[in-house]
């Protein structure tokens, strides 16, 4: 596996978006172990953009972890400053079972309830509706039942 490779331009992007980030991971003085670099991959399949803090002073030892780490894990090395190491590798999407028999699901709607004084501004209202409830015309909420039409319409439909 290579590393991903980054136009300039991306990689200042990825900068920008991980400056805000802490470090997930920290590599202490032993180095570079199995299960360090089993954290990383967990991180990086969660995260996407990881920064990773290293407690070595040998500036060498450093920028070889931050290469091999990028090459091992098919990751793109986005900044290397001081002990903090900065990778990136897309996160790759989790496909959903659509089922066919599935209900919609909760609905929400804005309700706008007018004061008795005039001049007054109407309160907004966020109301929640679940399959089996209806919005009245008062903005309450209720269990749902068939509408009952006219027996005028009722004629018109036989």
């Amino acid at each position: 596996m290579s590393a991903i490779i980054l136009t300039p331009s991306q990689r200042k992007v990825h900068r920008a978006n991980a400056h805000h980030l802490t470090p997930v991971v920290m590599i202490g003085q032993e180095g570079l172990s199995a299960s360090v670099t089993k954290e990383i991959k967990a991180a990086l399949d969660a995260h996407g953009l990881i920064k990773i803090r290293v407690h070595g002073d040998d500036r060498a030892a450093r920028e070889e972890i931050f290469l091999s780490l990028a090459e091992h894990l098919n990751a793109a090395p986005i900044q290397h400053i001081g002990k903090l190491l900065v990778l990136w590798r897309p996160i790759e999407e989790k496909e959903k079972p659509i089922s066919e028999d599935r209900k919609p699901g909760p609905r929400e709607f804005k309700v706008l309830k007018y004061s008795k004084r005039g001049g007054q501004r109407p309160e907004v209202k966020t109301v929640k509706v679940l399959g089996n409830q209806r919005l009245s015309a008062g903005g309450q909420v209720k269990r749902a039942k068939p509408k009952q039409k006219s027996i005028k319409k009722q004629n018109l439909d036989n």
